[in-house]
């Protein structure tokens, strides 16, 4: 099978959805497939440019258009490599901030119209539209309302699209839109390093990590307060420490700031490779993500962490959808109140092979058949 896939750009280890979409091809290319990308905004790329990128041992062919280009040119050099793989399917994998800098891409939907061939087209939405939670300000339920506009425009373009979606509230929300989206699990970004060994649960150390950017807005003091509270009615007697591993961004410093006030252990690894995030992973009984409690599936860390058999707590800011309810998800808990934390604290990882490499390109391609 050919298969050409649309992202917004595809430096590696600058933007989540290339990468995804780049771990993704080298796996499909490993079974057989004929697989290329073509970035159509790229940010790290002054002209349009061909060039191979390695991944997991794999080359993928990487068509990158820059970010400066005219919509005209973008055609152009769009159509051009469309006739030169002539690909049997064309996969969007659409997040709206990737094509344009507001989240605003107009042009998206006659570009795509204007793509001949004989392909078939398979889109894959990461993001849908902002404003859709409750709290949402005035401004982004404004901006959703265009974003959404475009979205509809898109998949009225073709009334063959196949779609997919990571998340049961996105999945909610095509379906109220008059179109039939399928789960595809969010791949982990992370590969598990089999040479490391899973820690004990007898060690005298309960580590709980981070992975990648936190989110503001999270209840970190009461969280803090009701962990410690648990721990000790529990007769507890392990220490607390908290790893941070990647770039968290600027949020991490309320986070030290309660640590320290507390007088509990934290390590900040700042940038590592992947093997050493791998490491750092395995060496933790539990996750943490920042990440609102519903939005969790498509959340790269969250599945590294699955995928390295970690349970994780979501410790976030409110945010709700009306009239959306969601789901148990299978190792994930919404951090609440003392007994959500005694839940976790008590659960069992469930093996699963959602986040898998393999489960999910086995999927995708399931999806096309």
């Amino acid at each position: 099978m050919k298969i050409l896939f649309l992202c917004g750009s595809l430096q590696p280890g600058h933007d989540g959805v290339g990468d995804y979409t780049r771990r993704l091809c080298g796996e499909l290319i490993k079974n057989g497939h004929q697989v290329q990308i073509l970035s159509l905004c790229d940010k790290h790329s002054t002209t349009f440019s061909i060039e191979k990128q390695e991944v997991d041992g794999n080359e993928v062919i990487a068509h990158r258009i820059s970010n400066s280009t005219s919509n005209n040119q973008r055609s152009v050099w769009a159509q051009e490599t469309l006739n030169k793989i002539q690909p049997d399917w064309i996969s969007l994998q659409f997040v709206p901030y990737s094509f344009n800098p507001r989240g605003l891409p107009f042009w998206i939907p006659s570009f795509l119209m204007k793509l001949k061939g004989n392909h078939q087209w398979h889109i894959m939405f990461h993001e849908l539209w902002i404003g859709m939670n409750l709290n949402a300000t005035f401004k982004s339920k404004c901006i959703g309302l265009l974003q959404k506009g475009l979205i509809i425009k898109i998949l009225k373009g073709n009334d063959k699209i196949i779609i997919n979606t990571q998340t049961d509230l996105y999945q909610s929300k095509i379906a109220k839109l008059g179109y039939d989206a399928q789960l595809l699990p969010l791949l982990s970004n992370i590969i598990k390093n089999n040479d490391s060994v899973k820690i004990s649960t007898d060690v005298k150390e309960l580590k709980f990590c981070f992975f990648g950017s936190i989110h503001y807005g999270a209840p970190i003091e009461k969280f803090i307060h009701e962990l410690k509270q648990v721990l000790l009615l529990s007769n507890e007697k392990k220490a607390l420490k908290f790893v941070f591993i990647g770039n968290c961004g600027i949020a991490i410093e309320e986070w030290k700031q309660v640590l320290l006030a507390n007088n509990i252990n934290f390590e900040i690894t700042g940038f590592v490779s992947d093997e050493e995030i791998s490491i750092l992973l395995t060496s933790c009984q539990y996750g943490i993500s920042t990440t609102p409690y519903i939005l969790c599936q498509k959340s790269g860390s969250v599945a590294a962490m699955f995928n390295h058999q970690i349970p994780v707590l979501s410790v976030a800011r409110n945010w709700k959808v009306k009239g959306y309810y969601q789901e148990p998800f299978l190792n994930l808990i919404n951090y609440e109140n003392l007994d959500s934390i005694q839940d976790f604290l008590n659960r069992k990882f469930i093996i699963s092979n959602n986040n898998n490499l393999e489960f999910v390109a086995n999927n995708f391609l399931n999806v096309l058949k």
